[in-house]
């Protein structure tokens, strides 16, 4: 009996440990890229992914880092029986198939990313994965899939609690091992035994709280439900935005931007370098939300780590977006090698409701790997202006440094520090005006797009990393000098309505006078 126990537990490890997609080498920073779902829905084909390749490359995005093109939900025509029961994809939407696809797409020096879940139906309701993992992880890697977005629709039930999530069942007895398959750990063994690196990403919407499961086995997990084109509408189809939101059991959807910016505030921690947390797609560029809304909405994600998959129409994106999204300072906050998130240090209600309820101020900081030479690192911090008008915000260094020591103790609080604002160097409008024509003016929907190269001026990650480019001091990527702060000082900002300012400080050598 003693050594039937000890099989049992060894099999029950093994199948726990094995599928380490975190050990996969990939996602060491957060993956970038672009999906369709938020503007298309089920709306695919062949032409719109191949189309959008292109424009990638052509506005510079690919050479910022959006480097993965993922085709979501409703692209298959269901299983071939004849062929070890398969997935097909749709011949209408993808005519020449999707291995030819993803070699276009990867002819453009991008990476091609599909969709499925892990139940029986995908949310769509067209084919799922659950009991044919080793079959649909095969077939991806045969078409050269790089990653997998798989969701958590129609699970049968598999759910309830973090190891039914994990797994399909307890296992109650070694002789019942061989009878119980994983769900989420089942898929990550079997992309990994096809020998293609394919980026894993779970998304089941922060269900079974994920964050403590899904760095064994994924490069990132859903932390919430889905995002929706929305700064702060309550909708009772995303619930929970309280000091319990990390609780939720219905994760729902129509979740607002600061709705689940609360929710990641509890479970920052838990990313690390090839695991993140993902606070889902990107809404900038899909016309809801003001700029200073999506300024706010791009600087916290960057800020927090979550992967940054854009999810506009880039076929008929503004000027405005385009520059906004195109921001190296800020990605390279993201991007930062440190893999450090940042955290809410504080938040205060405005209008004389609760903080989570109501109108609110808040204050994010973060480590960032040192770029100056010395020991000390640079700190991100971001104030987000949660009211309807525009807000004069400040935050100490002793709020800043909190977790370095309460109460001011903290030796940076006793350091000068420079003020580098993220944003004063974004694009004009004018010079995206230009990107954007002279690439629609080189091609047309029979064509496809095939515009001049982004010219002299804007980072190139292909060329050098935005590790290489930290370590090298590359002025495009650190912000612009906007004013020093004293010891036991206070930075100070005016925010645009539901905006966000973003600065990067670094530490100045002692005994340096402030110059400005």
């Amino acid at each position: 009996m003693v050594l039937r126990k000890s099989l049992f537990f060894a099999a029950v490890a093994s199948l726990y440990s094995g599928g380490r997609a975190v050990d996969n080498g990939l996602a060491v920073t957060p993956q970038m890229g672009w999906d369709n779902w938020n503007s298309f829905g089920c709306a695919v084909s062949e032409t719109l992914l191949l189309n959008t390749a292109q424009l990638i490359v052509d506005y510079g995005l690919k050479d910022l880092g959006y480097h993965y093109v993922i085709l979501d939900d409703c692209w298959s025509a269901g299983r071939d029986a004849s062929n070890n029961n398969s997935l097909i994809a749709d011949p209408t939407k993808f005519p020449n198939g999707m291995k030819a696809v993803a070699d276009a797409v990867h002819a453009l020096g991008l990476g091609f990313g599909m969709y499925s879940s892990a139940g029986k139906y995908t949310c769509g309701g067209y084919a799922g994965s659950q009991g044919f993992e080793t079959v649909d992880a095969n077939t991806f890697a045969s078409w050269g899939v790089d990653y997998l977005k798989y969701d958590n629709c129609y699970n049968q039930g598999q759910a309830g609690n973090q190891l039914i999530s994990y797994t399909r069942q307890v296992v109650s007895d070694y002789s019942m091992m061989q009878a119980n398959h994983a769900r989420y750990a089942t898929m990550a063994n079997a992309l990994n035994e096809t020998g293609r690196p394919i980026l894993y990403s779970l998304c089941n919407w922060g269900e079974d709280y994920p964050w403590n499961w899904g760095s064994t086995i994924a490069n990132s997990w859903r932390i919430t439900g889905d995002v929706y084109d929305s700064w702060d509408e309550p909708d009772a189809r995303c619930p929970c935005d309280g000091p319990d939101a990390w609780n939720c059991g219905l994760p729902g959807f129509h979740c607002s931007v600061t709705n689940i910016m609360n929710k990641a505030s509890f479970v920052v921690s838990k990313a690390q370098p090839g695991a993140w947390n993902d606070l889902d797609m990107l809404e900038v560029g899909n016309g809801a939300m003001s700029d200073a809304e999506y300024v706010a909405h791009f600087s916290l994600w960057a800020a927090v780590k979550s992967p940054l998959i854009l999810g506009n129409d880039i076929r008929v994106i503004t000027p405005a977006d385009l520059a906004l999204l195109s921001n190296p300072a800020v990605i390279a906050v993201n991007q930062d090698p440190s893999g450090s998130s940042a955290a809410r240090k504080w938040l205060y209600a405005t209008n004389g409701t609760d903080a989570y309820g109501g109108a609110s101020i808040q204050l994010w900081s973060g480590n960032l790997k040192s770029t100056t030479g010395g020991d000390q690192n640079d700190v991100v911090v971001v104030l987000i202006n949660g009211n309807n008008d525009t807000t004069v915000m400040n935050a100490t260094l002793a709020d800043i440094f909190v977790d370095n020591g309460p109460a001011g103790t903290a030796a940076q609080v006793k350091m000068s520090w420079e003020v580098r604002d993220l944003w004063a160097n974004r694009m004009s409008d004018a010079e995206a005006q230009a990107i954007i024509t002279a690439s629609s003016a080189a091609g047309n929907a029979t064509t496809g797009y095939n515009a001049t190269r982004v010219g002299a001026g804007r980072y190139n990650a292909t060329k050098t990393s935005y590790a290489e480019g930290l370590a090298n001091n590359d002025p495009l990527l650190l912000g612009k000098v906007s004013t020093t702060v004293q010891p036991s000082g206070t930075i100070i900002a005016t925010v645009d309505p539901h905006g966000a300012a973003m600065f990067r400080l670094r530490a100045l050598p002692t005994g340096k006078k402030d110059e400005l």
